[in-house]
């Protein structure tokens, strides 16, 4: 396949990796498999793929500001969780090499898959959950523990890391799912950009094609933001998890 028309195909990718994201979630089962399709080996498409998507995690972050006051104590914890775990999980993918790690590739295909597939009735239990409850010194280290072990997942494949995230924080604090949801657009944010920064001293890094995809994803995510009340976010996402799967499959018959 020609360059330029290569980096049609990514830049499309990235755009509608970017209004899914802003709508259901789950743009990474669009972009990484896309790179894989266009020749990228697959450690190099993965921490690609990384690098180019953290915008639309800062995106996602600044847009539920708001929703982060009062919660101070939080981020203190648990974004240094999601760095250090971010950071571990790059090191891990790097040094699995691309033999290993293109074994696991539908694997976590499927994994991230399944992830996006639960992510509506995880969102349904949270919205059940009571209000606020006091949280023990004992509590805030096994959230923090368990944020940061979601967190070398993210640094090593990150699709679906930020319904792990949601879940954990779930189970671990009491709040309403619009604070939760917050806390975990911050969580998965520090978590990649902490991977991404890792990733720019690995050489790995295709820097046209992150570049290019970053631009798309901007664009896409804006423009799924518009779309918002259009479309229907479960039809959207079991779409991208049959798209998932299907690439799974592929893979697997490989």
């Amino acid at each position: 396949m020609p360059a330029g028309l290569e980096h049609v195909v990514i830049f499309v990718a990235a755009f509608a990796a970017g209004a899914v994201n802003a709508l259901a979630g789950g743009g990474t089962l669009i972009t990484f498999p896309t790179l894989l399709a266009i020749g990228l080996p697959a450690v190099a498409a993965n921490v690609t793929n990384t690098v180019a998507l953290c915008p639309g995690y800062l995106g996602a972050t600044l847009a539920q500001r708001s929703d982060l006051r009062g919660q101070g104590d939080r981020l203190w914890l648990l974004i240094p969780a999601g760095v250090a775990g971010g950071i571990v999980g790059g090191l891990l993918l790097l040094l699995s090499g691309e033999r290993l790690f293109g074994a696991l590739v539908p694997y976590l295909i499927l994994l991230a898959s399944g992830l996006l597939a639960v992510q509506g009735p995880v969102r349904t239990w949270l919205a059940r959950r009571g209000g606020p409850s006091p949280e023990t010194g004992a509590a805030r280290v096994v959230t923090a523990l368990s944020v940061a072990g979601a967190a070398v997942y993210g640094g090593y494949f990150g699709a679906g890391l930020s319904v792990i995230v949601l879940a954990v924080l779930g189970l671990m604090l009491h709040d309403s799912l619009t604070r939760l949801n917050a806390l975990k657009q911050a969580i998965a944010l520090a978590t990649n950009v902490a991977a991404a920064v890792y990733f720019l001293f690995s050489g790995q890094v295709v820097w046209t094609a992150a570049l290019v995809m970053a631009g798309g994803a901007l664009l896409g995510g804006a423009a799924g933001g518009r779309l918002a009340g259009r479309l229907r976010p479960a039809a959207l996402r079991a779409a991208v998890v049959i798209i998932g799967v299907a690439v799974a499959v592929v893979y697997l018959l490989r």
